[in-house]
């Protein structure tokens, strides 16, 4: 494939998210939640698991501890019992129980709004910021996870796509660059949901890829 100058390749990256856009006309966090700290807890939970899985314990948990303030003085035991299924229970307890006191704390129990006090929360990254920023408050947010890595090297649409280790934030910066705010939240959902059902890790469904015509990566033109 011939070289690609960083003018076609921004034109083909917005071609390419149109076609994402008409395949995903209404992407949502597929998180369960209904305020913004239920959104923040559920996103520590889904460390190194599935949202499907999260979703199946966070009804228990967010009934039994309303607030931070409750979560903050549980007895940790409880919360282990309540989220074992998700793996790595005896940890992200000890995180969601820092993360509770912390915000009930500093913050008098409420999730604060940006980033730079999110990431100053125990346990909260810029993913994790970057979510809640999106999906409950409304401001501008492009998570980076693993499928979002692995579109965005596979389409070439950033520079370091031959680097098995990507740095996040580099990716996240390099991304949004070539959006418009407005779009970054819906964009990464959207780049997540085609990971999910097409772009899969093991196994790319190349054959049926809306994308496969552009796709640096699919085997036609490869």
């Amino acid at each position: 494939m011939p070289r690609e100058s960083k003018r076609a390749r921004i034109a083909r990256m917005h071609d390419e998210y149109a076609i994402l856009t008409g395949l995903f006309p209404e992407p949502k966090c597929a998180l369960d939640f209904s305020t913004p700290l239920q959104l923040l807890i559920a996103t520590v939970l889904s460390a190194q698991t599935t949202d499907k899985r999260v979703n199946t314990v966070t009804p228990e948990l967010f009934t039994r501890y309303p607030d931070a303030a409750a979560l903050a003085v549980a007895n940790p035991e409880d919360v282990e019992d309540i989220i074992h299924p998700l793996g790595f229970y005896r940890s992200k307890t000890k995180h969601l129980l820092g993360l509770a006191a912390a915000l009930d704390e500093r913050f008098g129990g409420e999730v604060p709004r940006t980033m730079a006090e999110l990431t100053s929360l125990p346990g909260v990254g810029r993913k994790t910021a970057n979510v809640v920023l999106g999906n409950a408050f409304g401001v501008p947010g492009f998570p980076v996870d693993t499928h979002v890595m692995r579109v965005t090297g596979r389409l070439r649409w950033r520079s370091d796509w031959r680097e098995r280790h990507p740095d996040p934030v580099a990716v996240e910066k390099e991304i949004t660059a070539c959006f418009p705010p407005e779009e970054w939240t819906d964009l990464s959902h959207r780049l997540i949901l085609f990971g999910r059902a097409i772009c899969h890790a093991r196994t790319p469904d190349c054959a049926d890829c809306p994308l496969a015509a552009t796709c640096p990566s699919a085997p036609s033109v490869a």
